[in-house]
């Protein structure tokens, strides 16, 4: 590398100068504790792990977004962690193994081979909560409740959620016998609404009338709650799982509604985010007014297996730097505090520890230092025997 561009970082890779970095902090823990009055234990999940405990489970998209490298110790093949969930999937099956209901939540820097599509970022910091060993509505709700109060905690007023259910497609896919090229060819057509290609792939596969007409259908099932309605009518000859997923979707609509009346909340059949995984009801929340996604999760039951433990499991993450982003703040300023001199006598000392305890920031002034641009920053001065913060 020329030697001007030594500071150069790989692109999608960056660092937090100290206003940004002070703001990420300050979120990342305030976030911690609204997991934690809400009944959630923080976990601390290595950076990297055995590529096959740290792969187990989640599809290939996150196989291609993580890092590769061999343990010096062993030879075998590690993993830099692109998503934390499946480490703390197996801290739950392996490490915890408690009874009933398991409720874990973390924070920490991932590293991803590609750039997220809407920050730009290989390395986001991921917090996120997970539900274990309850399935059903009221864990889905519980947790869709904890991302829009962690929004809010971080600034964001009024999200929309997007709500899908993976059960639909994946069980009209099976009706209409479909093999695992074709599920996920048409996936991939699904999730950019391609009708016209989508229409050439139904006509060449010559299903029955009825089940590519059901599949058709998914690309125009989206919009405000009462698409369920329409839904029940369009899919009634679905099977019986596709009834029970709309019918989930519409407890948990109400329930949402209930708790938070005018959520604006949007519902797409279509759209399936991580269905390689997810097993149930999926969701994501976006910006107001702009369709940025700032968060998302959904159910993934069973990815314990593995780890000799089958459990039920929900949970969302959202990546802070995004989120620093995306949220008004008022203009960044150098934060208050006090200069004191470099040297003094013992009550000089107990000022400058009695502050600090107060969590007041005291920075001493060293020997030769210039102080000629902080003309305005209080500092501990001596009158008679006693230190004292006087303006300047």
């Amino acid at each position: 590398m020329d030697e001007v561009n030594r500071w150069l970082l790989p692109d999608g890779l960056e660092e937090a100068l100290p206003a940004a970095a002070r703001r990420l902090e300050h979120l990342r823990r305030a976030i911690l504790d609204q997991f934690d009055v809400w009944g959630y234990d923080l976990v601390m999940p290595p950076m990297a792990e055995y590529l096959d405990s740290l792969l187990i489970g989640t599809g290939r998209e996150l196989d291609l977004q993580t890092f590769k490298l061999t343990d010096q110790l062993t030879g075998k093949l590690m993993g830099v962690r692109a998503d934390l969930t499946p480490q703390v999937a197996r801290i739950d099956a392996h490490r915890l193994r408690e009874p009933g209901t398991t409720r874990l939540c973390y924070v920490g820097t991932v590293l991803r081979t590609r750039a997220d599509e809407w920050s730009g970022s290989r390395s986001p910091l991921q917090a996120g909560a997970e539900l274990f060993g309850h399935d059903g509505l009221d864990s889905d709700v519980e947790i869709i409740r904890l991302m829009l109060a962690t929004l809010e905690r971080s600034g964001v007023r009024e999200p929309s959620i997007d709500l899908g259910h993976v059960d639909i497609y994946r069980s009209l896919a099976r009706m209409a016998g479909l093999d695992p090229a074709q599920e996920a060819g048409f996936f991939e057509l699904l999730q950019r609404k391609a009708l016209p290609e989508i229409e050439q792939m139904l006509a060449e596969w010559r299903l029955d009338a009825e089940v590519a007409r059901q599949l058709r259908a998914l690309v125009d099932l989206n919009g405000g709650p009462e698409v369920l309605t329409e839904a029940r009518s369009v899919l009634a000859a679905a099977p019986v799982q596709v009834a029970a997923a709309l019918e989930h979707l519409a407890a948990v609509v109400e329930r949402l509604h209930a708790a938070r009346p005018g959520l604006d909340i949007h519902v797409d059949l279509g759209e399936l985010r991580g269905y390689s995984y997810h097993t149930g009801l999926v969701f994501a929340a976006f910006v107001p007014g702009s369709g940025q996604e700032i968060a998302r999760g959904g159910r993934y039951n069973h990815i314990g297996r593995v780890f000799g433990r089958a459990r039920a499991a929900t949970g969302f993450s959202t990546d802070l730097k995004q989120l620093i982003r995306l949220v008004p703040v008022p203009a960044d300023r150098a934060p208050d505090h006090v200069l004191a001199p470099a040297e003094g006598d013992a009550g000089l000392e107990a000022a400058i520890a009695e502050l600090r305890a107060r969590g007041v920031r005291v920075r001493r002034v060293l020997a030769g230092e210039s102080t000629d641009t902080l003309t305005e920053v209080p500092r501990l001065q001596k009158r008679g025997e006693v230190w004292t913060v006087e303006e300047s």
